[in-house]
Parts: C-alpha cells; structure tokens; sequence
C-alpha cells in the first residue's frame, strides 16, 4: 500500500478514526527485555477527546509514539481511517504524519532561527500546497490560537504559554485527523497550563479530534475518555462523572 492509495480511503463510516489491536512494544539492551507495552486494546472516534493518564514511565509517550507513526510496535495492529499502517514504508509513514497527524510537545519544538509565521507554515511547505493557500491557512490557525499579532516574532520573544500556543497552531494549520499531544502543560506554570487545556477543549469543541498524554490527573478530567496506563498495560477506561469525584478524593481540585 502506497501513501496515495490510504490518503484516498475515508474512515468507514461508524467505525474509529484509528484502533489499536493488542499492541505490544518490547526495548532490547544487551540481554534486557523491557515490555513497554503489553497487549493495548483502543479505539478512538472521529470528533473524540481522549487522554492517557498514568505516572511517568508507564509508556503513554511509548503509546503516543506508536499512534503518531513514530514508532512501530513489537506485535499487534494498527488501523488508521480504516487501513492498517504496519506495511508502510518510511517515506508514506512520514506523508500520512503531515497530512493525517498534527503533534504537540512538552518541550514546544520551535525553531529558534524562524519567526512564528514561518514555524507554523514549515510543514505545509511539504505539501502540493500554493504559497497563497499556506498563508491563509497559517494565519487562519494563528487566529484560531490568538497569536496572529506575534507572527513576526522569534520564539525567544515568546513567553511559554506562548510558544506552546504556536505549537498548536503548527498543528491545526494542516487540518489533520487528530491531534496529538504529549503532556502539553508539562513545561507551563499552572495559568498558562489551564490556559492551553483551555485552548484545546475549544478545539475539540470545534470537531477536533484530540489524544493527550498527561501524569496530572487534573488535566486528563478535559477528556470524553481516560485511558489509564499502569506498567504498559490499561488498567482502566474512565469516562463517566465518578472520575471528578476520584479526583476530588485525591486532592485535585476538579
């Protein structure tokens, strides 16, 4: 299958946008076998906001990764808009992640040497896209993060929450199927972090659809759903009102 071939297909309709059938991940070192993930079962729909809580080593950024073509899992399938990815080559991997995926990171990911027009418009430029259309789109996303004033600023310029804000932008610029967002609060203080989570329930309000890792149990209540990771395994699917209530009992503030 050819990168041509699975951007023509359309998710099924009532099917998920993306399912993960029994994954598993296992590191080799020397001797070592590390099970990142074992046997993960998920289904995500078009229009969902899904988190994947869990402390910090569980494998969620493991998980993210497979879900982002990334990385590829030791055993299991993976169905994308109805067609599975496992047969892909590098080259079609990296066209359905800039058409398909958008990303975003802890740690931002800008580049410093570009101004902020120019980060958000770099993955466009990969496309069959005119320079007309990749500056309506840009300014489109920058307008729908209230960043368009900024957009001849340097990231050094911008403050935290505001860097993260282009980031976002970078990603919905090039309309993709889902989001995906790798514990986005997690170098913000706590304004601009509610601030972004904000931000992206806006989004999914706006028919995004959103997968989000995050260890703080206060962020993961912003999802339809919580997968909850424990030692690479999910030990929990939540997506009923008694998670406010656990998180109340474990002293967040919901």
């Amino acid at each position: 299958m050819n990168a041509s071939t699975y951007d023509s297909q359309m998710t099924p309709k009532g099917g998920p946008l993306l399912r993960l059938d029994d994954i598993r991940k296992v590191f080799y070192t020397d001797e070592v076998e590390t099970h990142a993930l074992s046997g993960i079962h998920m289904d995500i729909r078009r229009g969902e906001y899904i988190s994947i809580a869990g402390p910090s080593g569980c494998g969620k950024s493991t998980l993210l990764s497979i879900i982002g073509l990334l990385d590829s899992p030791s055993d299991g399938e993976y169905i994308l808009n109805g067609k599975p990815v496992a047969k892909l080559s590098l080259s079609d991997r990296a066209r359905i992640r800039n058409r398909e995926i958008g990303f975003i990171f802890q740690a931002f990911n800008l580049i410093g040497d570009l101004s902020v027009y120019e980060n958000v418009e770099l993955p466009l430029s990969y496309r069959d896209m005119s320079a007309s259309e990749r500056r309506q789109r840009v300014e489109e996303a920058l307008h729908r993060v209230g960043m368009v004033h900024r957009m001849k600023h340097f990231p050094s310029q911008l403050s935290g929450g505001q860097q993260q804000r282009v980031a976002v932008a970078r990603a919905v610029a090039g309309n993709p199927s889902v989001l995906l967002a790798d514990e986005p609060t997690g170098n913000l203080d706590s304004t601009n972090g509610e601030a972004v989570m904000n931000l992206l329930r806006e989004l999914h309000h706006a028919g995004a659809t959103i997968c989000m890792v995050t260890h703080d149990p206060r962020y993961a209540k912003y999802a339809d759903r919580t997968f909850h990771l424990f030692d690479g395994q999910v030990v929990e699917e939540d997506h009923s009102p008694k998670a406010e209530q656990e998180l109340e009992e474990s002293g967040f503030k919901v």
